[in-house]
């Protein structure tokens, strides 16, 4: 005679079954944490700003126009969907030697700061870069010149070491704002 298994039993049994035929857990990995930044290239050099400094990343625009009496590191003026555009050469902010830079190469990178909206112009950009949090380094390096110190963050470290730099704080400096010998910073 069979004997009449409860629905308790069926559930058990089948239970067991599932046990005995279910793959094990995959192996617990260690969680790092990770900062994400812009990459790009100016004189040379590898930096990095951070995500949140960067509103967007344009081909350098083919129709710039001129400012008159504006220091030569303002490249002009461009339409950008209907938006003007100031375009800063941030090597020649920064007085940089101007080296030889493919032009096809160079990018704007959009900063967008309260009232600020500028293209800061770079000799390339390497896109979205990610580092582990642990190799962040809060000291500037000693060759880094005088000009350029004020707008450092510090470094991070990869196959090669990333240069930090804060739009944020170029975007509040008086001598980024005044763009012209004449110009005053309200």
């Amino acid at each position: 005679m069979k004997r009449t298994e409860t629905p308790f039993e069926l559930l058990l049994d089948l239970d067991q079954r599932a046990r005995e035929h279910a793959a094990g857990l995959p192996a617990q990995e260690e969680v790092r944490n990770y900062w994400s930044g812009v990459g790009f290239m100016l004189n040379g050099q590898r930096y990095v700003s951070p995500l949140e400094d960067v509103h967007e990343i344009l081909h350098i625009p083919e129709t710039v126009t001129d400012i008159p009496g504006a220091y030569p590191w303002v490249k002009g003026v461009a339409n950008v969907r209907g938006r003007l555009l100031p375009l800063i050469d941030l090597s020649g902010f920064f007085g940089f030697e101007s080296g030889p830079v493919q032009q096809s190469e160079q990018r704007a990178l959009v900063v967008e700061q309260g009232d600020l909206y500028c293209g800061l112009v770079v000799d390339a950009v390497s896109g979205l870069q990610h580092f582990e949090v642990e190799t962040y380094n809060s000291s500037i390096p000693v060759n880094i010149p005088e000009n350029v110190r004020f707008c450092m963050a510090g470094s991070y470290q990869r196959e090669a070491e990333f240069l930090v730099l804060s739009f944020r704080t170029l975007a509040k400096s008086d001598r980024f704002l005044q763009v012209s010998p004449g110009s005053a910073v309200a």
